[in-house]
């Protein structure tokens, strides 16, 4: 479902054809996740085929890997450059981006010496999620902040979100809620989550959570709409009954939440602040992608 015969990557300097593509066996990103990676969007847009916020989104990137000790030397131009490129050759619009970057054969546990960049694209025109999902409070906790550096994207993180997201769908639910070791709601296995209360957005405060730049635009959207939203630490039993919940993320772009462990959220989505959020970053990336 993600490539075919045909289907164009870059890895370490060169454009090639996906099934030729390989990875070293004796590198410490395949045995330990230590690597970085990112998921962005394009868009066909009133201007041409988009990629959305590509600079914010390579910025991190090297972030993360600056974070974790590996060496990148790209600037963020080119990273966006060679993206439009791979889209291009491939003849992709709508289109789930996905840098990574691994690092050389070392099997110590050391920082990475040396590291190389491969970009994917595949065809995908809408969220990994559909509107009306049914979520619950997962068993397992998000990492502790003083074990690893949440704020990085990085490839061995996701090991608990595959746990805690095939936990919630072996049980009967869509997805996962995350608290914190402190009991508070973190995220989603992979999005950030708001839950609207009388009009009021409300979103996990930073410190136990990737700050999302969906999270971001949701802020930019609430200002521009005169939506009132608050970063708060909260537990799941504030969440659950609320008026409206979602979860954000680049893959999930607003997806509206139908329960929490089975308590339905209590208005319809229509009308609601949340669905004028969710309307508003559709024409966003739409009309207005850069």
């Amino acid at each position: 479902m993600y490539y075919s015969d045909q289907t164009i990557v870059y890895f370490n300097g060169n454009f090639l054809k996906a099934k030729d593509a390989g990875m070293n066996l004796y590198g410490q990103s395949l045995h330990y996740g230590y690597s970085v990676f990112e998921g962005i969007k394009s868009y066909g847009t009133t201007h041409g085929t988009r990629i959305f916020k590509a600079e914010k989104h390579y910025e991190r990137l090297k972030r993360s890997a600056e974070l974790m000790h590996i060496p990148f030397d790209y600037s963020v131009s080119k990273l966006t450059d060679l993206t439009y490129q791979l889209l291009e050759q491939n003849g992709f619009t709508d289109a789930y981006i996905r840098p990574l970057i691994t690092c050389s054969p070392n099997m110590s546990l050391s920082k990475g010496k040396e590291s190389y960049l491969s970009l994917l694209a595949w065809e995908w025109n809408n969220g990994y999620l559909t509107d009306k999902v049914k979520v619950m409070t997962s068993n397992f906790q998000r990492p502790n902040p003083k074990a690893f550096r949440i704020e990085a994207k990085a490839g061995g993180h996701y090991v608990n979100s595959i746990l805690a997201c095939q936990d919630a769908r072996d049980k009967g639910y869509d997805e996962a809620l995350l608290l914190d070791e402190n009991g508070n709601v973190a995220e989603s296995s992979g999005a950030n989550v708001f839950y609207e209360k009388e009009g009021i957005l409300y979103t996990p405060a930073l410190g136990n959570i990737l700050p999302g730049i969906t999270r971001q635009t949701v802020f930019e959207i609430c200002s521009e709409l005169n939506i009132p939203v608050q970063e708060t630490f909260f537990k799941p039993e504030e969440m659950r009954g609320a008026d409206a919940a979602f979860f954000c993320g680049t893959a999930a772009e607003i997806v509206a939440l139908d329960s929490l462990d089975d308590v339905p959220f209590t208005k319809s989505w229509a009308g609601t602040a949340s669905e004028k959020v969710q309307q508003a970053y559709q024409k966003l990336v739409r009309v207005l992608s850069l």
